[in-house]
């Protein structure tokens, strides 16, 4: 099924059957006011501006990037322009949904220090799966931001009204932010699952063929292996760990190779085929970088 382009709020609002957007550049929708007959066909769509969505009560099956996820609790995610969203209804069951979505252009951001910067709040790019858990006090935060939003939307625009709502969605992102955060250090369970299976498929994967056939692992293999999105992996790591992915694949291919260069005879040019090098001088490069030490000064230092 090809997805549908919706290239402004207007036409989002025509496609959904709502009224006409109060802006062309920003819009508040209550979830409740979209219809989507029992039945009917999953809709895909692109969108062409950002979409930030709470959802509560939602019985559709939710796809956004390569995952799906059934929402069965409050939840909030985050859209970018440019990505494929699609709502598929449980058969025979008509939509269940409340909540709001809030609907930015780009163009409403124009000439305002946050069209350069929103792009780097990372949970735009999250997989469905990977979206924000609020506790009731938290979502109680975004809801009142939300109302000052709505408020300003529904009143009569002045000069004001656009440096109102944009002070407004600075606040609402930045919580998001924070409240990211808390969810790497408070869903420790799943969150050092995650950990572990990466470090188990590293480790399987150095010690495997693969690394002579395909080279060094990269951050979106990796991600593909363990369903996670290359951008919440990233964000999740760097929160737990202080490391990026690229820097825990670089630490476990130097302790593979401290491995071999003190239990082998192996060549330096040997250990860095075997670790996936097209060039030894690369890993010897890497390596220094990591350790202070060539391969061979750690192999004497080592001996």
């Amino acid at each position: 099924m090809q997805p549908l382009r919706i290239k402004t709020i207007s036409q989002y609002h025509q496609v959904m059957k709502l009224p006409k957007p109060e802006h062309p550049l920003i819009s508040v929708v209550e979830l409740d006011q979209i219809e989507h007959p029992p039945g009917s066909e999953p809709l895909l769509l692109v969108f062409d501006f950002y979409s930030i969505s709470m959802k509560r009560d939602f019985n559709a099956k939710i796809k956004y990037g390569q995952q799906e996820y059934d929402f069965d609790e409050g939840i909030m995610f985050f859209i970018s322009p440019g990505q494929v969203f699609g709502i598929e209804l449980r058969k025979q069951e008509p939509l269940r949904r409340s909540g709001w979505m809030l609907l930015i252009h780009p163009d409403f951001l124009w000439n305002a220090p946050i069209a350069k910067t929103i792009r780097q709040y990372d949970y735009f790019d999250y997989s469905v799966h990977e979206a924000l858990f609020l506790s009731e006090k938290e979502e109680a935060t975004m809801v009142g931001i939300m109302k000052n939003i709505q408020y300003e939307y529904h009143s009569n625009i002045d000069k004001f009204s656009q440096q109102v709502m944009i002070a407004q969605l600075e606040l609402l992102l930045t919580y998001a932010e924070r409240f990211y955060q808390r969810q790497f250090i408070t869903r420790k369970k799943s969150n050092h699952q995650i950990l572990d299976r990466l470090e188990k498929w590293l480790t399987d994967y150095f010690n495997s063929e693969d690394v002579v056939k395909k080279g060094l692992p990269t951050v979106h293999c990796i991600s593909e292996a363990l369903n996670i999105s290359p951008t919440y992996l990233r964000s999740l790591l760097k929160s737990l760990t202080g490391l990026s992915t690229q820097q825990h694949i670089h630490e476990k291919l130097i302790e593979k190779a401290k491995e071999k260069l003190s239990t082998t005879d192996l060549s330096v040019s040997e250990i860095a085929y075997e670790l996936g090098f097209g060039h030894s001088q690369s890993f010897s490069k890497l390596f220094k970088t990591k350790t202070s030490l060539s391969p061979l000064e750690f192999r004497q230092s080592f001996n």
